[in-house]
């Protein structure tokens, strides 16, 4: 039976739900001044790659380099639109202590990372059900350590789940995390996409100053919903 065709929309579920917060906006992209936008875009990697040092972080090009690309462990790993990416940028939660699920939903740490990049997972035999995407968000090592203890906490703290968006996400639950990394955390939140009930399954590591995050969708059993610890292993030895 194939099953790929039926649930990449899943897959990218959190970036799906975030775009609904953004469809009021102008679509407008024109560039009329080439030259400046090229100017501002190398102001900005100066700029990031300058703070990246300080903080002893990894700018974009560096965390690009090391995420995971191609076909790795039973997964093709493939970089997301920078459109659909920033879509899940600033998702709110209704209950300050679930802040950093929301944000991890959207893709992105509550804790703002010097750099991001994106991938989205998908399954390379046509009769897996598991879907997914991942991220790495560099931080100085501090932040990246925030990141984990904040996140730790809301777990704990959101048992009843919480809103974003107009979005309700009614139960989290946490889950056994692997022992990988400096440090792990594993859980999973089940969203209210209308009369349904999609669980989403997280893995989120710290290795040092990065946070490589692993999303997981199974809408046949959500008990197999993880991304496999062969991947999250192969993105951690790249680091």
């Amino acid at each position: 039976m194939r099953l790929r065709t039926a649930l990449p929309i899943a897959a990218v579920l959190p970036a799906l739900l975030a775009l609904s917060a953004c469809s009021g906006e102008s679509s407008d992209s024109g560039d009329k001044n080439p030259k400046a936008s090229a100017q501002n875009t190398r102001s900005a990697e100066e700029k990031e790659a300058a703070e990246a040092k300080k903080l002893g972080a990894l700018d974009t090009k560096q965390l690009e380099k090391v995420a995971l690309t191609g076909k790795t462990a039973g997964f093709d790993a493939k970089k997301i639109a920078k459109a659909e990416v920033e879509a899940g940028r600033g998702m709110e939660a209704d209950k300050k202590a679930c802040q950093p699920l929301a944000s991890l939903i959207g893709g992105f740490t509550h804790i703002p990372a010097v750099s991001e990049a994106h991938r989205s997972l998908q399954p390379l035999e046509a009769t897996s059900a598991t879907v997914g995407s991942m991220w790495l968000a560099s931080h100085s090592e501090e932040n990246a350590a925030r990141v984990m203890k904040d996140l730790r906490a809301a777990v704990t703290a959101c048992p009843k789940g919480f809103k974003t968006l107009g979005l309700t996400y009614g139960k989290v639950e946490s889950l056994p995390a692997p022992k990988l990394g400096d440090e792990a955390v594993g859980y999973r939140i089940t969203g209210d996409i209308g009369k349904q009930k999609v669980p989403m399954t997280y893995t989120v590591v710290r290795e040092g100053g990065v946070i490589a995050a692993f999303y997981g969708v199974n809408m046949l059993d959500p008990e197999q919903a993880a991304i496999p610890e062969a991947v999250v292993k192969a993105q951690l030895d790249r680091l």
